[in-house]
């Protein structure tokens, strides 16, 4: 156990990326307490070989083309002008953006990486502060895997047990408490900071509605589907690509056979990455629990209370601790054999778990040291790493307050499912 942590956090601290770090520090505990080094291959296949996860490319996919196809243009308009007449309106946009966005892709890095470039470049146009954009960018990012479909909860559901469809549903309520957060916020900074805002116009805004009505329809299409029963997630990601390509193919034309290849190596490059985070991690998940380290974090936490929401509070500090130094696809799978059996024994719901623990991984992703859509935002804003992280770290308040609202009023995630898919 010393062994593992010690050559982990050794290899963190001196700059080794995280799934690198994660891997090593396995390898050397196997080593040190002679494991047959075949088990290595073995449970980095078995971790990605899922038909579930074959949903992570296609929505990443579904992404990439969405953002090559001017679709995203299409919806930033959109969301201008039906937000922008609020004080520090293209603030309120880029949120209301990235609620829609969301509903499309299911990954906080595609929002970053693809809407951002068109939110930052217009709130910089329009004479907003670079590192405002930037962190309002960010920050309204982290609701692309909270409001459905969500790549994150696919790897949840995969390894829980628990259904995909419910966990999307129940994402919903929180993603939109998330934007609505985030918009007091941006509000209260652009009123005193005196940032503009749009003329209001309902001409505008049913024009606007009707040139982004095509894309608008993608989120509405996959909700319907699970609502219905009538496709898996797995199903619902191909579904997305498909639409992405009819979309900005065939209704658009403005993707060609050079962009859509494009878009196809970025998502090669983005799924190598999160399979060998996945396999790695099952690696590190497996030696925890054959060593039996998990049987003795979770006595240790029961031995703190066995009240279910003390509980929680205790498994959210520690996942926001975490969130801080590691990619949450990591963290879902060497956590999830540790946490769920105290979950399970306190009877706390799974889609509930599983949604708070989302949200939870997700404000990791705008903390620094390694919150991922500081850096994807730096690179598409030409801003100081640095700098961004100082500017955005306040807005995690909005969310931490949406994060501690879910976890003692589990109604807030489950009432819609339960609703919806009895």
């Amino acid at each position: 156990m010393l062994t593992l942590f010690a050559v982990f956090f050794g290899l963190i601290l001196i700059g080794v990326p995280v799934a690198v770090s994660i891997g090593l520090s396995a390898l050397v505990t196997l080593l040190a307490n002679d494991f047959p080094i075949i088990v290595v291959a073995q449970k980095m296949v078995t971790g990605i070989d899922s038909f579930t996860f074959v949903a992570i490319p296609l929505f990443i996919l579904a992404g990439e083309l969405m953002n090559v196809g001017q679709i995203t243009d299409r919806i930033f308009n959109f969301a201008k002008a039906a937000v922008g007449w609020i004080p520090g309106g293209l603030a309120h946009a880029n949120i209301l953006a990235s609620v829609i966005f969301s509903g499309m892709s299911g990954s906080a890095i595609a929002d970053a990486g693809g809407l951002g470039t068109v939110e930052m470049k217009a709130m910089r146009e329009a004479g907003y502060d670079d590192y405002f954009s930037g962190a309002v960018t960010a920050a309204s990012s982290t609701i692309g895997p909270i409001f459905p479909p969500s790549i994150p909860m696919v790897i949840y559901g995969g390894i829980a047990s628990v259904s995909i469809g419910k966990l999307f549903i129940g994402g919903v309520v929180p993603g939109l408490l998330m934007a609505v957060a985030l918009m007091l916020y941006a509000l209260v900074i652009s009123i005193r900071r005196g940032y503009p805002k749009e003329v209001f116009s309902l001409r505008l805004i049913w024009k606007e509605f009707i040139r982004a009505f095509i894309p608008l329809m993608t989120p509405v299409i996959i909700l319907s589907g699970f609502v219905t029963c009538w496709f898996t997630p797995t199903e619902a990601s191909a579904i997305a690509v498909v639409y992405a390509l009819i979309v900005g193919g065939l209704v658009y034309r403005a993707m060609g056979l050079r962009s859509i290849v494009k878009a196809l190596e970025n998502t090669a490059a983005t799924t190598a990455n999160v399979v060998f985070i996945i396999g790695t991690a099952t690696l590190f998940s497996f030696i925890l629990t054959n060593l039996g380290i998990t049987k003795v974090i979770a006595a240790f936490i029961l031995g703190i209370s066995t009240t279910p929401w003390v509980v929680l509070a205790i498994i959210n500090v520690v996942l926001l601790i975490l969130g801080m130094i590691m990619e949450p696809g990591a963290i879902l799978i060497m956590m999830l054999p540790v946490f769920l059996p105290v979950v399970n024994q306190l009877g706390i719901d799974l889609v509930h778990f599983g949604v708070v623990m989302v949200l939870n991984l997700m404000i990791g992703q705008i903390t620094p040291p390694f919150g991922m859509c500081l850096f994807t935002i730096a690179q598409v804003g030409g801003l100081n790493v640095e700098r961004i992280s100082r500017a955005t770290l306040p807005w995690a308040a909005p969310l931490v307050i949406v994060l501690i609202a879910t976890i003692f009023i589990p109604e807030l995630i489950v009432w819609l499912p339960t609703v919806l898919m009895q």
